[in-house]
């Protein structure tokens, strides 16, 4: 069974026990969806703004010293965005109606998260390639975390260049 399929497994799961769930999705820090359940939703497209709402999440715990980022939630007139860290290569993200118990939510969501950061760190790969269905040796799942120059969910920063060409002066106006 590839990754995929287990974790689109417990997406539905994760709507029988939170009442007023309206969708749940399943993706990679960098955007890419693994799964989802999101009816109505464009999920390249939550996945893409999840990735985004991550990295500035990620600088804010860092920048205000709370620690790691563990979770986001987003509150609009017509329901919440919920958005877990499940391992330190993929985010759970939960859309629910205003009245659900938001309580149930984080719980629900925290355990999700966790069950599907064991899901992707057993694998060889994000259900790719020939060999995703075959659990991942022990060695490489020591590896599984990218050795990086900075951390997951942060963004580069752009240096501003000098232009190559001188700016023409602007006259009359």
């Amino acid at each position: 069974m590839a990754v995929e399929t287990d974790v689109l497994d417990e997406l539905r799961r994760l709507r029988t026990r939170i009442p007023r769930l309206t969708g749940s999705l399943a993706a990679t820090v960098d955007g890419l969806v693994l799964a989802h359940d999101v009816p109505e939703t464009e999920p390249e497209g939550l996945a893409a703004l999840t990735a985004a709402a991550l990295g500035v999440a990620y600088r804010m715990t860092d920048a205000s010293g709370r620690g790691d980022f563990r979770e986001l939630l987003v509150r609009g007139s017509r329901g919440y965005v919920a958005t877990y860290a499940a391992g330190a290569t993929a985010v759970l993200t939960l859309l629910a109606e205003d009245r659900v118990n938001v309580g149930r939510l984080h719980l629900e969501g925290r355990r999700s998260g966790a069950r599907i950061a064991d899901l992707v760190a057993t694998r060889v790969g994000p259900g790719t390639g020939r060999h995703a269905d075959r659990p991942a040796p022990a060695e490489h799942r020591a590896a599984a975390l990218p050795v990086t120059a900075r951390p997951i969910g942060t963004l580069p920063v752009r240096t501003p260049q000098r232009p190559t060409h001188q700016p023409r002066p602007q006259t009359g106006i």
